[in-house]
């Protein structure tokens, strides 16, 4: 019985540490693929609904304006890929991309290419391999699950760029 007890103790102990090496329900690399789709699709939504000439306005004086938030969004996005030991990240210049839908969009594209790239490169080792994000240690494929949550955060405060100018956002269409 005392062996038992002992197994038992050491297969809890053992437990967490196994859970956080193995992809979880619902985090499949298919579902994040979806997710990463997903981000680059809304921004490009709202970077093709809002009229240029408001790229550059702000909702709030704190907040960035527009094309920044939509900028910052997608750079994100494709920043913390290139920390999962991604390629050298090359995008369009800012300057042509706070200017115009056109240069917008060839930011978006380029941001949500780069990190579609790093994601699909990866391997089940990698993806269930410790990584950390800023500081933080969890499984690699959760860093994924952390860039959508922070994608649709960024683009959940853009909605204020077009409430404040009297225009609905593009819909939320994910399902």
């Amino acid at each position: 019985m005392r062996t038992i007890a002992l197994l038992a103790g050491a297969v809890l102990a053992i437990g967490p540490a196994l859970a956080a090496q193995t992809e979880q329900p619902g985090h499949s690399k298919e579902s994040q693929l979806t997710m990463i789709e997903y981000q680059r699709k809304l921004l490009l939504a709202m970077a093709d609904s809002m009229p240029e000439r408001l790229y550059r306005d702000k909702a709030t004086p704190a907040q960035r304006d527009f094309a920044q938030q939509v900028h910052h969004a997608a750079s994100s996005a494709a920043y913390i890929a290139s920390t999962m030991k991604g390629p050298a990240m090359k995008l369009p210049d800012t300057t042509a991309t706070f200017a115009s839908r056109q240069g917008l969009e060839a930011y978006i594209n380029g941001a949500f290419d780069y990190t579609e790239g790093v994601f699909k490169a990866q391997t089940t080792a990698v993806r269930t391999a410790p990584g950390k994000l800023f500081g933080r240690a969890m499984p690699t494929w959760q860093i994924w699950d952390e860039i959508y949550t922070h994608t649709l955060w960024t683009a959940g405060q853009i909605v204020a760029n077009f409430r404040k100018n009297g225009m609905a956002p593009p819909a939320f269409t994910f399902f």
